[in-house]
């Protein structure tokens, strides 16, 4: 039977990124946490994502690490997106934003193999309900952030207090009705 590192590793063609990326971020010393699909991941059944998406309080040593560790690193004002040579996993990095308070209540969680802080399940539905309700972003993003939040619900069902109704249509369809 294959393990979920080696699952993760024929997925996104390097054995170790996700590793290194949380040893990176680790090592800059910054509280981080570890936000949307793959932390949907961790409370829901799982789906497959090639993006490592963070959330970390500030950038001081955070893409010094990640070159370190070998990453490709591009720097925006409020985000970083990391890349190793030859993998295909995203690692996007948003920095002191809404999502900035998320790290102080992050969860230890292992997400294959890795052990990991990972958002909490209520910062995760946050997290989940800004992207979904962000008409700036593309549709088929916005369907697929709606997507998690039922999966959420599906396995927790705290996570429709969290969610008002008649925001998503997808939500209200499934709601309980009390």
């Amino acid at each position: 039977m294959m393990s979920e590192a080696e699952f993760l590793a024929g997925l996104t063609g390097s054995p170790n990124d996700l590793v290194l990326a949380v040893r990176a971020l680790r090592e800059s010393g910054q509280p981080f946490c570890l936000i949307g699909g793959l932390a949907v991941n961790h409370y829901a059944e799982p789906v497959v994502t090639l993006d490592a998406d963070f959330a970390i309080t500030a950038a001081t040593g955070a893409a010094a690490a990640l070159r370190a560790a070998g990453f490709t690193v591009e720097e925006f004002p409020h985000s970083l997106n990391a890349m190793l040579p030859g993998s295909r996993l995203r690692i996007q990095i948003t920095i002191n934003s809404r999502y900035g308070s998320f790290p102080t209540r992050a969860v230890t969680g292992t997400l294959f193999g890795v052990e990991l802080p990972i958002a909490s399940l209520a910062d995760v539905v946050q997290g989940k309900l800004w992207a979904a309700t962000d008409a700036t972003r593309r549709r088929s993003k916005r369907t697929k952030d709606e997507a998690d939040l039922i999966r959420l619900a599906e396995s927790h069902s705290q996570v429709f207090d969290l969610v008002p109704s008649g925001i998503l249509s997808g939500m209200d369809e499934i709601r309980p009705q009390l």
